[in-house]
């Protein structure tokens, strides 16, 4: 029958093995892409709302880069 509680030892040696170990690594890849993916999603759908705000105000891409064309003009 397996031991319910780890020494602090045992402890610090599966730590150890875990830090080491491929498959380890692999997982924490797979999660930090999928993460990555979901603050992506996450964003366009927030760009999406407020390209909504933004074409709601009658704001277009016309007018956008009016703006940006004057910002440039004015930095000069």
């Amino acid at each position: 029958m397996k031991e319910a509680y780890l020494t602090d030892e045992q402890v610090e040696k599966e730590i150890e093995r875990l830090s080491a170990s491929p498959m380890v690594a692999l997982a924490r890849k797979e999660q930090r892409i999928r993460y990555r993916r979901r603050q992506y999603l996450y964003a366009l759908r927030n760009y999406e709302k407020k390209g909504k705000e933004l074409a709601k105000a009658g704001i277009t891409m016309e007018i956008l880069d009016n703006m940006g064309k004057e910002c440039d003009e004015a930095d000069q």
